[in-house]
């Protein structure tokens, strides 16, 4: 035949995950859970099966699952596949003639109605002789006896047909399917990257503020520096937090300086926005001095190290009026028609400390300097790299950028603080950005939340990892404003038990909820100014979200299902204000026997108590047989308030968001 055909012997289609037709791979981390899935179908009445396979770097096979019909008439069929580690990997789908279930079914089709029966008793004895001998031993002795049954004409029919189903020749093609007419589709590429790429619970501080002091007689602040931040290090390491990411930690420009509240009017101590890079000292590639040295920052990524926490650094590609570029080179910028550069606009907002860069004048001298700058601080220890505002420049800058460190060093994680067009934020995910920011920030109802759940976690994650942080320093939501204590649980369950990845600014754990008048941004705003906080004596004084937030995190390590994006399930609820999804996640332990569950519900109206039921589907919660009651429920645990109650389908929930305004349930196993 002709090379030129589209379909294969089996036609396969539409399948996924794949990315721009596989122009661009689609993301994992090893030991996720990744749906894959097909629309496969073929003539006539024989019984089809269908398969997904990874292969490695190497393109050898490593894992094989067949792919399970979503329903009659859909053919569609989709499974799991688990990359077991990091690089490069593939997939395709093949499409199969089931010999063994179709002829099963015509069997017992034909045989109940007396049709053709010694035909079809004698064309099953064919089939086990004929995949005999390819069989192992043991298997092989079963596939024999099996025909010699079904050709024995002195047992009685239904015995003859049993010895072709029973449950040993069932359990041995379910193992190795006999299969004809393989067909394969093409091989599309997963990238699985490190861990830290998928999973991770994130902390933000300002280094300056640590251990800032003021000395009321000279009216006079001094800096914290990176030996006071590292003493914050081990409180952030016992919250259970994986990452510290800090705000720029570069010179700040003098001109146009920013004051307290973005005021236009900065004082002689007013450190400035930490956004507003560059100076005399230098720029990308140098240290705030107030901070310290560069071996003071090489002590405290070490020190970090220690206590398992990874630093990540912000990369914010724009300059100040003061920074060495601006004179440099000139034309890296956007002149106006009256000789003045262009500051940042962002209307209403304004940003008159900050120069963006223009990145089609002279696109070979600013690519290679910003390498040079991200590589400069990975040889400094930092593999994860916050980026802001990635969206005001070129996708295409990026995809270089990232593929040039990632060629270099694979482990280099890429953040998108890039809270824009979905467009544009799923195209910086194509691009290379293993992580983003996201609209969780002000998804607060019922019904906005299941619907960002849904797609976040069904509809784009072979693109896009949500990454979801409650709060930044320049987003204090209403929710947060209004909502009292109650709304900071709130916002930090749904956060931490939804994505895998998830993160704070610090001063959420005080329930810092004051906002600038007429803004959604913190009043005395620390990105203008020294915020130094009391934590220790807020915790002593049962004012401090801490401990909370340490079981949070403490939950996520402890629970497998909580590690992967793609298991999430929204549950039905009766009410308006009651949010309920479930993670699950199968084949853990040695035996690959086990199974871990959680069932969310949570209150997201914080200035009430709320009762409703929740009504469960229960086939995405994997329960087998031992799991149940003899009443038909099952038992589940709360992993919040150490209480234990049976469920069932439908369960009454009343939670109070002055007490605890949501359940953490797992599911127990009694396998």
């Amino acid at each position: 035949m002709g090379e030129d055909l589209r379909f294969g012997r089996i036609p396969i289609t539409k399948v996924s995950p794949v990315v721009e037709a596989g122009l661009f791979p689609s993301k994992a981390i090893p030991g996720s859970d990744i749906v894959v899935g097909a629309t496969v179908f073929r003539e006539g009445h024989d019984q089809l099966g269908v398969s997904a396979v990874l292969l490695d770097p190497n393109g050898t096979e490593v894992q094989r699952v067949r792919l399970t019909p979503l329903g009659l008439g859909t053919d569609r069929y989709e499974g799991r596949l688990r990359p077991p580690k990091e690089g490069l990997h593939s997939f395709l789908i093949e499409g199969w003639s089931d010999l063994y279930e179709t002829w099963h079914h015509n069997a017992s089709v034909k045989i109940a109605a007396g049709v053709d029966v010694e035909l079809m008793l004698e064309e099953g004895a064919v089939l086990f002789s004929t995949h005999a001998a390819a069989r192992p031993q043991a298997e092989r002795e079963l596939f024999v006896a099996s025909a010699e049954r079904l050709r024995n004409r002195e047992l009685p029919v239904d015995e003859r047909l049993a010895a072709g189903h029973s449950a040993d020749i069932r359990a041995a093609v379910e193992r190795e399917p006999l299969r004809d007419l393989v067909t394969p589709s093409r091989a599309y590429p997963i990238l699985v990257e490190r861990e830290a790429a998928g999973r991770g619970a994130w902390y933000e501080f300002f280094p300056r503020s640590e251990g800032a002091s003021y000395d009321p007689s000279t009216a006079q602040w001094t800096s914290g520096n990176f030996t006071t931040a590292a003493k914050r290090l081990p409180a952030v390491a016992q919250m259970g937090f994986d990452v510290v990411y800090l705000p720029p930690i570069h010179p700040i420009g003098t001109s146009h300086r920013k004051g307290p509240n973005n005021t236009l009017n900065a004082g002689p101590g007013d450190p400035g926005s930490p956004w507003a890079i560059g100076a005399p000292e230098g720029g990308h590639d140098a240290i705030h001095p107030d901070l310290g040295t560069f071996e003071d920052f090489d002590a405290f990524v070490q020190r970090a190290a220690e206590l398992n926490l990874e630093i990540a650094l912000d990369l914010a590609l724009q300059a100040s009026p003061d920074h060495p570029w601006v004179t440099e080179h000139p034309e890296w910028f956007t002149t106006r028609v009256d000789g003045s550069i262009a500051y940042a606009e962002n209307p209403p907002k304004k940003y008159q400390d900050i120069y963006p860069i223009n990145f089609d004048n002279d696109p070979d001298g600013i690519y290679n300097e910003v390498l040079r700058i991200v590589l400069l601080w990975v040889s400094h220890g930092v593999r994860i790299f916050r980026v802001d505002n990635p969206h005001t420049k070129p996708v295409q800058f990026w995809e270089w950028l990232i593929a040039k460190v990632n060629a270099k060093h694979p482990d280099v994680v890429f953040l998108a603080e890039a809270f824009t067009r979905p467009a544009m934020m799923h195209a910086l995910g194509r691009a290379g950005f293993q992580q983003s920011y996201t609209y969780f920030t002000w998804r607060n109802t019922k019904e906005e939340l299941e619907q960002y759940f849904t797609e976040v976690s069904r509809e784009t994650p072979a693109f896009f990892r949500p990454n979801f942080f409650v709060n930044t320093p320049d987003i204090l939501t209403e929710y947060l404003q209004y909502g009292g204590p109650a709304a900071f649980k709130v916002r930090a369950v749904l956060a931490s038990m939804a994505s895998p990845l998830w993160g704070i600014y610090s001063g959420y754990e005080l329930y810092e909820h004051v906002a600038r008048p007429g803004a959604e941004e913190y009043i005395d705003n620390e990105k203008f100014q020294y915020r130094p906080r009391d934590y220790e004596a807020a915790e002593a004084q049962g004012r401090s979200l801490a401990p909370f937030l340490t079981r949070l995190n403490e939950i996520r390590r402890s629970h497998p299902a909580l590690g992967d994006l793609e298991n999430l399930t929204v549950h039905s609820t009766t009410d308006s204000a009651t949010v309920a999804f479930s993670k699950h996640k199968a084949g853990l332990g040695e035996d690959g026997q086990g199974k871990d569950t959680l069932i969310i519900v949570v209150n997201v109206d914080p200035h009430s108590a709320r009762e409703c039921t929740v009504s469960l589907n229960l086939e995405a919660l994997g329960l087998s047989g031992e799991d149940w009651n003899e009443d038909g429920t099952f038992w589940v645990d709360d992993l919040i308030t150490g209480q234990s109650w049976q469920w069932g389908a439908h369960n009454y929930v009343r939670l109070d968001a002055h007490v605890e305004p949501a359940h953490i349930l797992s599911v127990r196993r009694t396998s």
